[in-house]
This record gives structure tokens, sequence and C-alpha cells, in this order.
């Protein structure tokens, strides 16, 4: 499920539930209509239970395309699923968002 807010100089995206193989196609269909809009565009992923690599990859879609016509795009509210995948694959210094990570003893810190 995917919920947005239209503001002046900002769109600013909730995606809600998984993003795997199951939904990529339907999260893409939704997405492609506001990825050319030239306002800023924030896509919250607090909300994100499951990720797999086709909810990776279009994450990176998204980005590669606003990066394509340079447009700006942030990640923000990274559920634990979405950190864990960033993680595993090594993908955080790739969207070059502010995360906030855990280490073992839970306290955080940012990365």
């Amino acid at each position: 499920m995917l919920k947005y807010e239209d503001n002046k100089n900002l769109i600013s995206i909730s995606i809600i539930n998984e993003m795997n193989i199951y939904s990529a196609a339907e999260l893409k269909t939704l997405l492609d209509k506001l990825i050319d809009d030239k306002r800023d565009m924030e896509i919250n992923l607090d909300g994100v239970s499951e990720i797999d690599s086709a909810g990776i990859q279009l994450l990176m879609l998204i980005k590669q395309e606003r990066n394509n016509n340079n447009l700006r795009l942030s990640l923000v509210q990274h559920s634990n699923a979405v950190l864990d995948a960033f993680e595993f694959l090594g993908l955080v210094s790739y969207f070059n968002d502010p995360v906030l990570l855990t280490n073992r003893k839970g306290d955080l810190h940012g990365a």
C-alpha cells in the first residue's frame, strides 16, 4: 500500500506492508505516476514489514531515475527490515541517506 501527501515543495510517500516480488509491480505502477514530479521526494520506509530483492531493485530504480533528472529523493525512517537488507547488501552508502543503526547491545548510532 502506498500513501502520499502533496505539499508545495515536497511529495511525501509512505510505503506500508511488503516490498517484495508480489507487490513490486503494483508499487512501481503507483510510483511511476509520481517519479518525474519536479518537487523533492521523500519516501518513508517505516511501514515496510518485509523487503526482498524486488523491493530493493524498485528503490534503486527510483533513485536512479530521480538522479538522472537531477531530482531529489530521500529515504527516511527505515524499518528494521529495510535496514537489515541494506546492511546485508552493503547499500547504506549507495542510498546515501541518514539511517539509525543499532549495535548488538541495542545502542543507537548514525551511519
